[in-house]
């Protein structure tokens, strides 16, 4: 459990994700160039809605995610059951239904943190100013993993300083509407994450509202869990 609520929090941070693109074949394309084409795909990405499937090593969690630009964020879990991540721009709120607790944090004002959504246009500006990029094995599809008849285009980013909170992430973008597919990272401490976006649905015209939480009257709540605001 505890395992599960540190990754809940981490994604959350992270967070604080079609019409068609592609490359003309004749051009040389290079990493930087590709991930140039990913960051721009989801600059016309207004909200999108997909599954999500989050492991951190070998424990897993799924839900319902829903996106909208620049900022808004909510997963709705269905493992574990009823657990509720939502970010509205400025605040950050967890629902922990087994321990009955809502966690929030004012988090508008830390750079870095809100709408940093490694699946958006702005985390995608993040991690170009961040890390440097290289193919794991060519511009070509290659499987998403052993044995998988799913092909998406695998990209290495490194670290460009010691600061980051990742050592390494590999993206894996659907070639064809080039959206990403999967995010792998490898934190500080060697730990890894995995986030796998599924059947995402892009511009399905969300209202802001679906990003208001009314949390439990029964639930116990604790304010600036994550950082004080004088910090």
């Amino acid at each position: 459990m505890g395992n599960r609520i540190a990754v809940s929090v981490l994604f959350a941070v992270l967070l604080a994700g079609g019409g068609l693109f592609s490359l003309r074949a004749q051009e040389i394309v290079t990493a930087e160039r590709y991930l140039e084409s990913v960051s721009g795909r989801y600059g016309g990405v207004r909200d999108y809605e997909a599954r999500v499937v989050i492991r951190a090593d070998s424990t897993d969690m799924r839900g319902n995610l829903s996106f909208l630009s620049p900022s808004f964020l909510r997963i709705d879990f269905t493992d574990p059951a009823e657990q509720v991540i939502v970010f509205n721009g400025e605040l950050l709120t967890v629902y922990l239904p087994r321990q009955r607790a809502v966690l929030s944090q004012d988090i508008s004002r830390r750079s870095g943190a809100a709408g940093a959504s490694l699946a958006s246009a702005q985390g995608l500006i993040l991690l170009r100013r961040n890390y440097i990029p290289s193919f794991v094995s060519g511009p070509s599809p290659v499987p998403l993993e052993e044995g998988s008849e799913e092909t998406v285009v695998k990209l290495r980013l490194a670290r460009r300083s010691i600061s980051e909170g990742f050592r390494e992430i590999i993206l894996s973008v659907d070639p064809e509407t080039l959206l990403i597919r999967r995010i792998e990272g490898q934190t500080i401490a060697g730990g890894r994450l995995r986030f796998d976006f599924i059947e995402v649905r892009t511009n399905q015209g969300i209202p802001e509202g679906r990003f208001i939480y009314d949390s439990p009257a029964s639930a116990n709540l604790y304010n600036n869990f994550l950082f004080r605001d004088d910090q």
